[in-house]
């Protein structure tokens, strides 16, 4: 009967570990997240602990959890794309802890600077605590939205570290104030702007708060006013030290990275610039159709200029054989077999993905450079190779590896990068043709499934076709025929005694004709033939 109930409880336990360990195959991920929320809420909670009490330790603890809970659940909800990246989320869960500790280091220097001037009440320092350079990391390196919902959890969270109700509010507002400052921030310089905003906000937003308390003292304004501009001043300062840090240690791409990517002393672009004139131009063209298409969708502007402009960087390696370097009318593949040809276009994607590492370029860049031509189809020199030998061509040797565009930046760099080529084999280049002509381009894509992988709807294609069409109808638009300037029209000034135009560098047309008579005459006297001079 024992051995019984003893083997019966032995089944029981082997199917309650089964189904754990299933249990936690099937949701490793979601427990790993779960995790590091409650270490991170343990951090957080710590680092604002006034007192080693454990009751005030488990309160906030559950707090901060429920509050940490909320922003993932709000992340996975409207931005699940940095959950599906680990090293996002740590990164988030670092800058909240992180935030809380440098802003409790900074708490306790001003409150020592606040003894040392002599200030007579016991709080306006907390007004100086830069709580709102988390909030201006997050714009920077995630987004708005994502800063606006770390705005309310750190407000609420400095909020319990405080014991200051109206101080939720100071912090909410200052952290929405750094981060709409940054929103567009182009040059690691606008740090300084920012800093300004927070300052004049957080004066303003103190001095309200003040007057809520009855507090309407000089000493006790002047205190709040000085620290307040403090604030400003560090959240510039705490940020331009350790954005990039961030930048190199989780390969994040901040516009401000991006713009320094496209200075012409940038050496791989120097490079490309002076090696393959022709696909810089290219480059450059693709980067304008790119940019345009970028915003009328609604996707990031300067990282898509950015793509375009390193997107053929492969073809540094062997320029003379793109089409848009030879200037010569005789082509490099004329003497190569069509399979040949296609695997040296097939190498510029692999090289420039090489050279793209080298110079350590970022993730979202080298991403388009392997994905803006997808698996599409080399037609020229597949179509050749059927013509020569139609039994043995397979059309798999004549595309491209992919990966296909894996986002709406590299889908619209390699409807950028079609368009342009193809617009240069226009004669005639008339509005309708080129709509046309667009239309066309962009429609084999999306039928070849080269878009299929990435967030692009029909609405945002049909407005990059829109943009398209526009640009290109401008670049190749129609001008008039100058008429030629008869040179008697010309001013003439006498010079000793000859007549000259321009300042004295161009003689009257008779006069030159007459030289050029008189000196065919001399050389026929000489026996030479003036047309092979």
């Amino acid at each position: 009967m024992k051995n019984g109930i003893q083997k019966g409880n032995i089944k029981k336990t082997g199917k309650i570990s089964n189904y754990l360990q299933d249990y936690r195959k099937k949701h490793s991920d979601e427990l790993t997240k779960t995790s590091v929320l409650i270490l991170f809420s343990l951090l957080s909670a710590l680092v604002i602990q006034k007192k080693l009490a454990f009751g005030s330790f488990l309160g906030s603890f559950f707090l901060i959890l429920i509050i940490l809970l909320i922003f993932y659940k709000d992340i996975k909800r409207y931005k699940p794309s940095y959950l599906k990246d680990h090293k996002m989320l740590l990164l988030l869960a670092i800058l909240v802890t992180g935030t809380l500790m440098t802003s409790k280091i900074f708490e306790y220097i001003l409150y020592g600077l606040h003894k040392g001037l002599s200030f007579q009440d016991d709080i306006s320092y907390i007004f100086g605590i830069p709580i709102p350079m988390g909030a201006m990391l997050v714009t920077l390196m995630f987004d708005f939205h994502t800063a606006i919902i770390f705005s309310f959890v750190m407000s609420l969270i400095t909020g319990i570290w405080l014991d200051n109700p109206l101080y939720n509010v100071f912090a909410f507002i200052g952290s929405l104030t750094a981060a709409f400052s940054v929103i567009r921030c182009k040059k690691r310089s606008a740090l300084i702007k920012g800093g300004l905003y927070v300052s004049a906000v957080n004066i303003i937003t103190s001095f309200i708060i003040l007057i809520l308390q009855g507090n309407f003292s000089a000493n006790i304004l002047a205190s709040a006013f000085l620290f307040s501009a403090i604030s400003g001043i560090l959240v510039t300062s705490i940020v331009s030290i350790v954005l990039p840090f961030f930048e190199y240690a989780f390969g994040i791409t901040t516009d401000i990275s991006l713009i320094e990517l496209l200075d012409l002393n940038q050496p791989l672009m120097h490079n490309l610039m002076v090696t393959a004139p022709g696909t810089y131009h290219h480059s450059v063209i693709v980067g304008n159709l790119a940019e345009a298409a970028a915003e009328a969708i609604g996707a990031n502007p300067l990282l898509t200029r950015v793509t375009a402009y390193y997107h053929d960087i492969g073809k540094i390696k062997m320029p003379e054989y793109f089409i848009e370097n030879q200037s010569t009318t005789v082509g490099k593949h004329d003497k190569l077999t069509p399979h040949m040809s296609s695997m040296i276009l097939i190498s510029h994607v692999k090289e420039g993905y090489e050279l793209a590492r080298q110079y350590k370029l970022p993730k979202s860049v080298i991403d388009v450079i392997q994905q803006h031509h997808g698996t599409s189809l080399i037609t020229y020199f597949y179509k050749k190779a059927l013509e020569q030998q139609s039994t043995h061509t397979l059309k798999e040797d004549y595309r491209y590896p992919g990966p296909k565009p894996q986002s709406r930046v590299a889908a619209i760099v390699m409807m950028a990068d079609a368009v342009e080529a193809a617009s240069r084999t226009l004669t005639d280049a008339t509005p309708a043709r080129i709509a046309a002509l667009v239309d066309k381009i962009i429609n084999n894509i999306f039928l070849d499934g080269q878009i299929d992988e990435c967030e692009l709807t029909l609405k945002d294609i049909s407005e990059i076709k829109k943009r398209f069409t526009f640009i290109l109808t401008s670049i190749f638009h129609k001008r008039i025929a100058y008429p030629d300037i008869e040179h008697g029209m010309a001013k003439k000034i006498k010079t000793n005694g000859d007549s000259y135009e321009n300042g004295g560098f161009v003689k009257e047309q008779s006069e030159v004709d007459t030289d050029k008579s008189a000196e065919a005459k001399e050389y026929n006297k000489k026996g030479i033939d003036v047309s092979q001079r």
